[in-house]
């Protein structure tokens, strides 16, 4: 591995600088390829993109970036993108800073815009050693996201593909989903949630076996097909069904027949009960009837310490008398069954009785 430090000025690095849909972000004439294609889309703001250029006019030091040296002589942004797009934007005059665009400043503070030096490491060595420094080198500016670190080790024309779907600012996978998935998808959420899906939480064994296939259409097709399972079984959008785990819940009843309309009538209820705290877990309990993904409300220490004193320490099942923290609470008529979490329904038994009443 060879890291050498360079500096270039922000004349050399904006020369030519061109950003469209074709040709990518490029610049340094041509050499720089600033947003290669297991990068993120831009993301900085108005404030952040304005504090670079006021760094730069003050002639206060940027971090250092980093070039990875390509295999043709050429360049690629490894770290520093955002600020590398911010300089070239308003080089070029895309956005103000203090109400002034570049060609509105005087011929010198020009001048020393352009004149300020930028420290550059380039690095060349082998694909595993530029990822690996890629993955340590991850120090600066907005902290790439696990997704955005796997999209570079495992670059190519399948992450790519992937990206189109994916990645982008309101890309397909957005507009079907946005509803069941959390995050953004310009910081990688909806791309690492989909081959969570899929792989089952294999990511990146994932992406290894895929990442010199040419496109994502098996993943593209996959998560259409959950997105659509969801839509067909709950026929009512509502905020609980947001970031759910439903690649899991698609494989395991996607051919299964389900009562559509049964289930809506019992998600109502479950929403209105005030005993279920955890009402997004009210889906995969429709599916599983697991209740543990509901957390039915616990009896307070107020319940329980009114009720010990009533059992007089007595455990309700074996009889024996226990201090009360070595009580549980439990509900006597259970909550599927239509018991509340009340004083009236709370019953103490000893931890040994509870865990073999829980077991059965």
């Amino acid at each position: 591995m060879k890291i050498e430090l360079k500096k270039i000025n922000i004349r050399e690095l904006s020369k030519n600088y061109v950003d469209n849909t074709e040709e990518g972000v490029i610049g340094y004439d041509g050499k720089l390829d600033i947003r290669p294609k297991y990068q993120r889309e831009f993301i900085y703001d108005k404030d952040q993109r304005s504090a670079v250029i006021d760094t730069v006019k003050k002639n206060f030091p940027l971090n250092v970036m980093y070039w990875n040296i390509r295999d043709d002589g050429n360049f690629e942004v490894i770290d520093g993108q955002q600020r590398t797009v911010s300089i070239c934007q308003y080089i070029n005059g895309d956005f103000t800073v203090d109400s002034k665009f570049f060609h509105n400043l005087q011929d010198d503070e020009q001048k020393k815009i352009l004149d300020y030096e930028l420290h550059i490491y380039q690095c060349s060595g082998t694909d595993s050693e530029r990822l690996d420094w890629f993955r340590t080198i991850n120090i600066a500016g907005e902290e790439l996201t696990d997704q955005e670190l796997r999209n570079a080790v495992y670059s190519g024309s399948w992450v790519s593909d992937a990206k189109r779907y994916f990645s982008k600012s309101g890309c397909a996978a957005y507009n079907i989903s946005k509803d069941y998935v959390s995050g953004s998808p310009i910081r990688q959420d909806y791309l690492e949630t989909a081959i969570r899906w899929i792989s089952k939480d294999s990511i990146e064994e994932y992406m290894g076996k895929n990442q010199h296939k040419q496109n994502a259409s098996l993943l593209w097709q996959y998560y259409q097909g959950v997105i659509v399972w969801i839509e067909s079984t709950f026929k009512v959008k509502r905020r609980e069904m947001k970031g759910l785990d439903w690649g899991s819940l698609y494989d395991k009843y996607k051919d299964q027949q389900l009562d559509t309309e049964k289930i809506e009538s019992e998600i109502k209820n479950l929403i209105l009960d005030d005993d279920v705290t955890k009402k997004g877990g009210i889906y995969p309990y429709i599916l599983t009837r697991d209740q543990k993904h509901l957390s039915i409300r616990s009896f307070t220490d107020s319940m329980k310490s009114k009720v010990y004193e009533k059992q007089n320490g007595i455990c309700a099942k074996c009889k024996e008398r226990f201090e009360l923290s070595d009580m549980d609470a439990d509900h006597i008529t259970p909550w599927i069954e239509g018991g509340r979490t009340v004083e009236e329904n709370c019953q103490l038994l000893c931890k040994k009785d509870n865990r073999t009443k829980s077991d059965k």
